[in-house]
Protein backbone atom coordinates (compact mmCIF):
# COMPACT_ATOMS: atom_id res chain seq x y z
CA UNK A 1 0.00 0.00 0.00
CA UNK A 2 0.64 3.73 -0.93
CA UNK A 3 0.61 6.46 1.52
CA UNK A 4 -0.80 10.24 0.98
CA UNK A 5 2.77 11.13 0.82
CA UNK A 6 3.87 9.88 -2.22
CA UNK A 7 6.34 7.12 -0.79
CA UNK A 8 5.84 3.45 -0.13
CA UNK A 9 8.13 1.30 1.80
CA UNK A 10 11.21 -0.67 0.83
CA UNK A 11 11.52 -2.91 3.52
CA UNK A 12 12.42 -0.61 6.42
CA UNK A 13 12.72 2.52 3.94
CA UNK A 14 10.69 5.12 3.47
CA UNK A 15 11.57 5.61 -0.49
CA UNK A 16 9.17 7.50 -3.35
CA UNK A 17 7.02 5.41 -5.00
CA UNK A 18 8.48 5.80 -8.37
CA UNK A 19 11.14 4.19 -6.97
CA UNK A 20 10.25 0.81 -5.23
CA UNK A 21 9.59 -0.84 -8.68
CA UNK A 22 13.23 -0.31 -9.63
CA UNK A 23 14.47 -1.11 -6.45
CA UNK A 24 12.43 -4.19 -5.95
CA UNK A 25 13.85 -5.30 -9.95
CA UNK A 26 17.69 -5.06 -8.56
CA UNK A 27 16.87 -7.54 -5.87
CA UNK A 28 15.63 -10.04 -8.22
CA UNK A 29 17.98 -9.41 -11.36
CA UNK A 30 20.44 -10.27 -8.15
CA UNK A 31 19.05 -13.17 -7.21
CA UNK A 32 17.35 -14.60 -9.77
CA UNK A 33 20.08 -17.76 -10.99
CA UNK A 34 20.09 -19.00 -6.98
CA UNK A 35 16.43 -18.38 -6.63
CA UNK A 36 15.20 -21.96 -6.02
CA UNK A 37 18.33 -23.17 -4.29
CA UNK A 38 17.72 -20.61 -2.03
CA UNK A 39 13.96 -21.05 -1.68
CA UNK A 40 14.25 -24.65 -0.24
CA UNK A 41 17.42 -23.47 1.54
CA UNK A 42 15.69 -20.85 3.61
CA UNK A 43 12.60 -22.80 4.01
CA UNK A 44 13.83 -26.16 4.30
CA UNK A 45 11.73 -27.49 1.73
CA UNK A 46 8.68 -26.33 2.78
CA UNK A 47 7.89 -23.99 0.33
CA UNK A 48 6.71 -27.09 -1.74
CA UNK A 49 4.05 -28.44 0.65
CA UNK A 50 2.78 -24.79 0.59
CA UNK A 51 2.68 -24.32 -3.32
CA UNK A 52 0.88 -27.88 -3.53
CA UNK A 53 -2.17 -27.07 -1.51
CA UNK A 54 -2.07 -23.90 -3.70
CA UNK A 55 -2.55 -25.82 -6.10
CA UNK A 56 -4.81 -28.29 -4.29
CA UNK A 57 -7.15 -25.23 -3.89
CA UNK A 58 -7.09 -23.60 -7.24
CA UNK A 59 -9.30 -25.94 -8.41
CA UNK A 60 -7.77 -25.93 -11.79
CA UNK A 61 -9.68 -28.53 -14.33
CA UNK A 62 -8.70 -29.11 -18.12
CA UNK A 63 -9.36 -26.43 -20.31
CA UNK A 64 -9.16 -23.46 -17.92
CA UNK A 65 -6.93 -20.31 -18.11
CA UNK A 66 -4.95 -19.61 -15.51
CA UNK A 67 -2.84 -16.45 -14.44
CA UNK A 68 0.09 -17.39 -12.48
CA UNK A 69 1.38 -13.79 -11.67
CA UNK A 70 5.35 -13.06 -10.14
CA UNK A 71 5.58 -16.55 -11.00
CA UNK A 72 9.15 -16.45 -11.26
CA UNK A 73 10.53 -19.82 -11.84
CA UNK A 74 7.51 -21.60 -12.69
CA UNK A 75 7.08 -23.92 -9.96
CA UNK A 76 2.98 -23.11 -10.20
CA UNK A 77 2.80 -23.02 -13.60
CA UNK A 78 4.39 -26.14 -14.10
CA UNK A 79 1.90 -27.86 -12.39
CA UNK A 80 -1.57 -25.74 -13.75
CA UNK A 81 0.39 -26.81 -17.23
CA UNK A 82 -0.01 -30.38 -16.56
CA UNK A 83 -3.86 -29.87 -15.28
CA UNK A 84 -4.92 -27.51 -17.86
CA UNK A 85 -3.69 -30.29 -20.66
CA UNK A 86 -3.80 -29.28 -24.26
CA UNK A 87 -6.96 -27.72 -24.33
CA UNK A 88 -6.26 -24.86 -21.52
CA UNK A 89 -3.83 -22.03 -21.25
CA UNK A 90 -1.17 -20.88 -18.32
CA UNK A 91 0.33 -17.25 -18.44
CA UNK A 92 3.44 -17.43 -16.58
CA UNK A 93 3.79 -13.20 -15.71
CA UNK A 94 6.38 -11.61 -14.11
CA UNK A 95 7.27 -7.85 -13.65
CA UNK A 96 11.44 -9.35 -13.64
CA UNK A 97 13.31 -10.07 -16.60
CA UNK A 98 15.39 -11.91 -14.88
CA UNK A 99 13.31 -13.65 -12.90
CA UNK A 100 10.67 -14.63 -16.41
CA UNK A 101 13.90 -15.84 -18.53
CA UNK A 102 15.14 -18.55 -15.72
CA UNK A 103 11.27 -19.60 -15.23
CA UNK A 104 10.75 -20.14 -19.16
CA UNK A 105 14.26 -21.76 -19.34
CA UNK A 106 13.83 -24.16 -16.31
CA UNK A 107 10.30 -25.48 -17.67
CA UNK A 108 11.14 -25.69 -21.40
CA UNK A 109 13.98 -28.16 -20.33
CA UNK A 110 10.91 -29.64 -18.04
CA UNK A 111 9.30 -30.29 -21.29
CA UNK A 112 7.00 -27.48 -21.00
CA UNK A 113 5.58 -26.16 -24.41
CA UNK A 114 2.18 -25.43 -26.18
CA UNK A 115 0.12 -24.43 -23.20
CA UNK A 116 2.12 -21.85 -21.27
CA UNK A 117 2.79 -18.10 -22.25
CA UNK A 118 5.37 -15.91 -20.71
CA UNK A 119 4.64 -12.25 -20.23
CA UNK A 120 6.31 -9.70 -18.72
CA UNK A 121 3.79 -7.67 -16.70
CA UNK A 122 3.28 -4.87 -13.42
CA UNK A 123 0.43 -6.80 -11.26
CA UNK A 124 -0.89 -3.66 -11.14
CA UNK A 125 -1.45 -2.97 -14.78
CA UNK A 126 -2.18 -6.08 -16.20
CA UNK A 127 -2.11 -6.50 -19.95
CA UNK A 128 -5.28 -8.88 -20.52
CA UNK A 129 -9.24 -8.33 -21.25
CA UNK A 130 -11.97 -8.53 -18.49
CA UNK A 131 -13.10 -11.96 -17.31
CA UNK A 132 -10.16 -13.57 -19.07
CA UNK A 133 -9.07 -16.34 -16.44
CA UNK A 134 -10.46 -18.72 -14.45
CA UNK A 135 -7.91 -18.83 -11.75
CA UNK A 136 -5.36 -16.80 -10.71
CA UNK A 137 -2.53 -17.15 -8.37
CA UNK A 138 0.17 -15.07 -7.06
CA UNK A 139 3.05 -16.48 -4.55
CA UNK A 140 5.20 -14.58 -2.34
CA UNK A 141 4.96 -11.87 -5.12
CA UNK A 142 2.31 -9.24 -3.60
CA UNK A 143 4.41 -7.88 -1.14
CA UNK A 144 7.17 -6.66 -3.34
CA UNK A 145 4.38 -4.40 -5.39
CA UNK A 146 4.30 -1.25 -4.81
CA UNK A 147 0.51 -0.77 -5.05
CA UNK A 148 -0.93 -3.84 -3.61
CA UNK A 149 -4.62 -2.69 -3.26
CA UNK A 150 -4.37 -1.55 -7.66
CA UNK A 151 -2.91 -4.85 -8.21
CA UNK A 152 -5.78 -6.65 -6.40
CA UNK A 153 -8.38 -4.50 -8.00
CA UNK A 154 -6.50 -5.35 -11.42
CA UNK A 155 -6.34 -9.02 -11.03
CA UNK A 156 -10.21 -9.31 -9.54
CA UNK A 157 -10.68 -7.08 -13.18
CA UNK A 158 -9.09 -9.87 -15.45
CA UNK A 159 -10.92 -12.66 -13.52
CA UNK A 160 -13.90 -14.38 -15.41
CA UNK A 161 -17.16 -14.35 -12.75
CA UNK A 162 -16.68 -17.72 -10.79
CA UNK A 163 -12.78 -17.41 -10.73
CA UNK A 164 -10.97 -17.79 -8.09
CA UNK A 165 -7.71 -15.60 -6.75
CA UNK A 166 -5.18 -17.29 -4.56
CA UNK A 167 -2.08 -15.34 -2.75
CA UNK A 168 0.36 -17.04 -1.25
CA UNK A 169 2.53 -14.59 0.53
CA UNK A 170 4.54 -14.51 4.43
CA UNK A 171 2.30 -13.93 7.09
CA UNK A 172 1.86 -12.92 11.11
CA UNK A 173 2.94 -16.09 12.91
CA UNK A 174 0.06 -16.96 15.59
CA UNK A 175 2.60 -17.48 18.75
CA UNK A 176 4.87 -15.19 20.09
CA UNK A 177 7.06 -17.81 20.93
CA UNK A 178 7.29 -18.35 17.07
CA UNK A 179 7.53 -14.92 16.11
CA UNK A 180 10.50 -14.29 17.98
CA UNK A 181 12.34 -17.53 16.44
CA UNK A 182 11.04 -16.30 13.09
CA UNK A 183 12.91 -13.09 13.85
CA UNK A 184 15.82 -14.45 15.19
CA UNK A 185 16.01 -16.57 11.48
CA UNK A 186 15.20 -13.87 9.36
CA UNK A 187 17.50 -10.60 10.48
CA UNK A 188 20.73 -12.96 11.44
CA UNK A 189 21.28 -15.90 9.30
CA UNK A 190 19.26 -15.73 6.48
CA UNK A 191 21.19 -12.71 5.26
CA UNK A 192 24.64 -14.52 6.14
CA UNK A 193 22.95 -17.35 3.86
CA UNK A 194 22.22 -15.09 1.10
CA UNK A 195 25.69 -13.75 1.66
CA UNK A 196 27.09 -17.64 1.04
CA UNK A 197 24.90 -19.33 -1.46
CA UNK A 198 23.72 -15.85 -3.48
CA UNK A 199 26.92 -13.66 -3.17
CA UNK A 200 24.33 -10.91 -1.75
CA UNK A 201 23.15 -10.44 1.48
CA UNK A 202 21.41 -7.18 1.21
CA UNK A 203 18.93 -8.54 -0.46
CA UNK A 204 18.11 -11.24 1.74
CA UNK A 205 17.35 -8.76 4.37
CA UNK A 206 15.03 -6.41 2.32
CA UNK A 207 13.28 -9.51 1.72
CA UNK A 208 12.98 -10.02 5.94
CA UNK A 209 11.79 -6.63 6.16
CA UNK A 210 9.49 -6.92 3.19
CA UNK A 211 7.86 -9.62 5.27
CA UNK A 212 7.64 -7.78 8.10
CA UNK A 213 5.86 -4.67 6.68
CA UNK A 214 3.44 -7.25 4.76
CA UNK A 215 -0.34 -6.85 6.03
CA UNK A 216 -1.17 -9.43 8.42
CA UNK A 217 -3.99 -12.13 7.72
CA UNK A 218 -7.08 -10.42 8.37
CA UNK A 219 -5.56 -6.47 6.32
CA UNK A 220 -4.99 -8.67 3.19
CA UNK A 221 -8.56 -10.49 4.14
CA UNK A 222 -9.99 -7.07 4.32
CA UNK A 223 -8.21 -5.65 1.42
CA UNK A 224 -9.10 -8.13 -1.01
CA UNK A 225 -13.37 -8.12 -0.09
CA UNK A 226 -12.57 -4.06 -1.11
CA UNK A 227 -11.11 -5.31 -4.42
CA UNK A 228 -14.61 -6.92 -5.08
CA UNK A 229 -13.39 -10.74 -4.36
CA UNK A 230 -16.08 -12.79 -2.19
CA UNK A 231 -16.20 -15.25 0.14
CA UNK A 232 -12.35 -14.15 0.99
CA UNK A 233 -10.95 -17.20 2.99
CA UNK A 234 -7.72 -17.79 4.68
CA UNK A 235 -5.41 -20.70 6.01
CA UNK A 236 -2.70 -20.05 8.28
CA UNK A 237 0.62 -22.39 7.07
CA UNK A 238 3.56 -23.40 9.78
CA UNK A 239 2.33 -21.08 12.64
CA UNK A 240 1.33 -18.58 10.47
CA UNK A 241 4.43 -17.66 8.88
CA UNK A 242 3.01 -18.25 5.67
CA UNK A 243 -0.67 -17.81 4.78
CA UNK A 244 -2.53 -18.81 1.83
CA UNK A 245 -6.31 -16.63 1.35
CA UNK A 246 -8.81 -17.44 -1.64
CA UNK A 247 -11.27 -15.34 -2.69
CA UNK A 248 -13.51 -15.63 -5.61
CA UNK A 249 -15.17 -12.96 -8.39
CA UNK A 250 -18.92 -13.45 -7.82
Amino acid sequence: MTSDKHTTHFGYQEVPVTEKASRVADVFHSVASRYDVMNDLMSFGIHRVWKRLTIERAGVRPGHSVLDIAGGTGDLTFKFSRLVGPRGRVVLADINESMLRVGRDKLLDRGVGGNVEYVQANAETLPFPDNSFDCITIAFGLRNVTDQDAALRSMTRVLKPGGRLLVLEFSKPRSALLNRAYDEYSFRLLPRMGECVAGDADSYRYLAESIRMHPDQETLKGMMETAGLERVEYTNLTGGIVALHRGIKL
